[in-house]
């Protein structure tokens, strides 16, 4: 398929990743079939006009990653295939690996906070609409492990231990994959997650 990049998932986060996943992302069909190469489904969904500013283009739901085990929660999330690829990439080379290197175990689940709503940025009136009106963005909230623990951004932020390493690790990762990465670091509403978006880079 013209423009699929088969290696790209399983590729280590470097440089040109947020670059190649743009490209990557350039058509529906590429985006696909880059995510299938990977083992990871997506089912794309009609595109639909909810609003003048809401909708979906190029979007689909993220079912299972069959080249990993942390699955999502809330799962089958709706998002644009490009998020769905640079969330591919980071779990599969930022998330995972930091676990098992900083936190000794391995993650079984990703907790996220949704995708799709229709709404303006920090839900502020008159403010732009946010990518979320899109499901350009996802909400990371924290990962579960296989001995149990939680580590979460809203408890493990601010801190010195493991678990604050582990997840500012990730925000870094997260800015070389998506662009667009806001944490507690950024402002008051974004104190209990990652804003993961695609695109423009900034990152705080």
């Amino acid at each position: 398929t013209a423009g699929a990049d088969f290696g790209l998932v399983d590729a280590p986060v470097e440089g040109g990743t947020r670059s190649r996943v743009t490209r990557a992302a350039g058509s529906l069909q590429a985006c696909v079939a880059t995510l299938e190469a990977a083992r990871v489904s997506f089912v794309v969904v009609p595109d639909r006009v909810n609003s003048g500013t809401c909708g979906l283009t190029a979007a689909g739901q993220l079912m299972v990653d069959r080249g990993t085990v942390a699955r999502l929660a809330p799962e089958a999330p709706t998002m644009t295939c490009e998020t769905a690829l640079a969330l591919s990439v980071w779990r599969r080379q930022s998330v995972e690996p930091a676990a098992r290197e900083l936190l000794g175990s391995d993650v079984v689940q990703i907790d996220h906070f949704g995708t799709y709503a229709c709404r303006s940025v920090s839900n502020r009136p008159g403010a732009r609409p946010s990518a979320h009106s899109r499901a350009a963005a996802i909400d990371f909230a924290g990962v579960r492990l296989r001995d149990g623990r939680r580590i979460t951004v809203a408890a493990d932020w601010y801190g010195t231990g493991p678990e604050t390493a582990f997840l500012r690790r990730i925000r870094d990762d997260g800015c070389r994959v998506f662009g667009t990465v806001l944490s507690p670091d950024y402002d008051q509403p974004h104190q209990d997650h990652l804003h993961l978006e695609p695109g423009q880079a900034f990152c705080r």
